[in-house]
């Protein structure tokens, strides 16, 4: 029997859009909605409970097709899931003691996740089989770390893959037999981690291993030669072996197996996050390489560090009468009178509205130089503030960011105009570090050609005031105004003094507007004003 399983090129997928989907998933299956997820180039996921955090590898490190591998990688985050549910502490695998604790926290959180998410069954199973292929041969290893990796496949799946001499089998059999048995009590009186890390020590024993010995992580990724292909024949009379343990009839079995390998209800999934991957993709981006812009590729700086609700609430706030379109003033004659004010013995008691007007389309450049590193988290709170209240005030704009890394200019595409403002965008912003000088007039001819597109009402930057090249900024900013674009500056100071004296410095660069601040908090209420009309 031959089935055709659907293959993209997993490159598509982009991490955004991976990261999008696992935080929807994590949240949904924990009942959790502060869960956290990273996805970080590293060898086994690292869930921290206390922290409600899961920190996954990439599908990448997966065998077998695009789809198979995300597959793979959405059980994981499953596991991981229930880990953050019913777990109440996970140990790095890297020593023998995490290792058989979290072996047998793996068994319990399956057991009680399936209680509520019976549909995961068939995804588990594709899983146990797909992920036998690749474990390792017990011949091939040798001393304590082939009867911990015995035990963990033993304990399992209830086989073994390769040969074991001596009294090793004995050892992991009965090891296995405590474990479950450690295992029912644990579940039956409704006990958590700390009751299973209590008896570690016994299977410690029973097992004759060390629990401080050092246990090294095999995966598919890390095993020289190991080939990303999978054996699609071989995979299929895995899933029926697994499937046999349910004593359905024949016909049954190989209806079940097939279904169990298509995963057409994953497929359905995975076919609109491709889509989706497309989608963003194209969305103000194209051919952004050969611009000169990148777009941050790593996703493993956990944005809620640079998400200030307090602040963001406070800025929304000062701009709610900016929402409406309108203003109240207080006047000495106007179009309407205030009784109260009147009663208050105050000289203005009447009330003015004036109509309030913005301009609509804004790009904001960061300065991301190593000048902003001792200050660089509080200045990316108000970055992130000004960006909600810009959403806020349904006002399109682009973010884009600079810095210096090895003598090399890099800007990055925060958010492109035609894109809405999420959380993923935070998440980019969170990824630049504060390095290098500021080369403002490189980075304003890197991103000439994508301001002609986008033709932004004002082109504001925030920056420390202290380009590389003052000439040529001036030269460029000019080149800017001639464009019909007015040109905004915001400079950052440390100190009051400091801010004074950057401000100064702005006024040589003929921007139209420029202004200093040495408060971070104020530079949302500061740029909005810049683009009022």
């Amino acid at each position: 029997m031959v089935i055709k399983v659907l293959s993209l090129n997993l490159s598509l997928l982009h991490n955004e859009v991976l990261l999008d989907i696992a935080t929807f998933l994590a949240r949904r299956w924990t009942n959790n909605s502060k869960v956290q997820v990273i996805i970080k180039n590293q060898k086994v996921p690292i869930t921290r409970p206390d922290k409600n955090q899961i920190t996954l590898p990439g599908p990448y490190h997966f065998p077998g097709t695009d789809f198979q591998r995300y597959r793979q990688w959405r059980i994981m985050l499953w596991y991981e899931a229930m880990r953050l549910t019913f777990c109440s502490k996970v140990m790095s695998y890297d020593h023998i003691f995490g290792f058989l604790l979290n072996t047998l926290e793996t068994k319990r959180a399956e057991i009680l996740g399936l209680r509520s998410w019976r549909g995961m069954e068939k995804e588990i199973v594709f899983n146990e089989g797909i992920s036998w292929l690749s474990k390792p041969l017990l011949n091939s290893l040798y001393g304590k770390h082939k009867v911990a990796e015995a035990f963990s496949q033993y304990f399992l799946t209830g086989s073994l893959k390769g040969e074991l001499f001596g009294n090793e089998f004995s050892r992991v059999q009965k090891g296995a037999e405590l474990a479950k048995e450690i295992l029912d009590h644990t579940i039956a009186n409704d006990q958590g981690t700390e009751a299973i890390e209590q008896r570690i020590p016994e299977l410690v024993r029973i097992l004759e291993l060390n629990s401080l010995a050092s246990f090294p992580i095999i995966t598919p990724a890390s095993k020289v030669g190991f080939g990303r292909s999978v054996d699609e024949k071989g995979l299929l009379a895995e899933i029926e072996k697994l499937v046999k343990r349910k004593n359905l009839e024949p016909e049954q079995l190989v209806k079940k197996s097939k279904e169990i390998f298509e995963g057409r209800e994953v497929n359905a999934e995975f076919d609109a996050l491709v889509k989706e991957s497309k989608r963003s993709e194209n969305k103000g981006q194209e051919g952004i390489e050969n611009l000169g812009l990148t777009v941050p590729k790593d996703v493993d700086s956990d944005e809620s560090q640079i998400y200030d609700l307090d602040l963001i609430q406070r800025t929304k706030s000062q701009f709610k009468h900016w929402k409406t379109g309108w203003h109240e003033k207080h006047e000495e004659a106007g179009d309407e009178f205030d009784p109260e004010t009147f009663v208050e013995r105050l000289s203005r008691t009447f009330i003015t509205d004036f109509k309030l007007s913005y301009r609509s389309k804004v790009a904001i450049v960061l300065d991301h130089s190593s000048s902003i590193e001792d200050s660089e988290q509080d200045y990316k709170r108000a970055t992130v503030a000004l960006c909600e209240a810009l959403k806020f005030l349904k006002i399109k704009f682009g973010v884009y960011a600079f810095s210096t890394e090895a003598g090399q200019v890099r800007c990055w595409i925060i958010k492109p105009p035609n894109a809405n403002w999420t959380r993923i965008h935070a998440r980019r912003l969170a990824q630049i570090k504060a390095l290098g000088g500021t080369p403002l007039a490189e980075i304003y001819a890197l991103l000439e050609p994508v301001i002609r597109s986008f033709k932004p009402d004002i082109v504001a930057t925030l920056t420390d005031g202290e380009p590389s090249d003052y000439d040529a900024v001036r030269r460029m900013v000019l080149m800017y105004r001639r464009m019909g674009i007015r040109m905004a500056a915001l400079g950052l100071g440390r100190t009051l003094n400091a801010a004074v004296n950057i401000s100064q410095n702005l006024q040589y660069l003929e921007y139209e507007k420029s202004l200093a601040v040495s408060m971070l908090g104020d530079i949302p209420k500061k740029v909005i004003n810049l683009m009022q009309t």
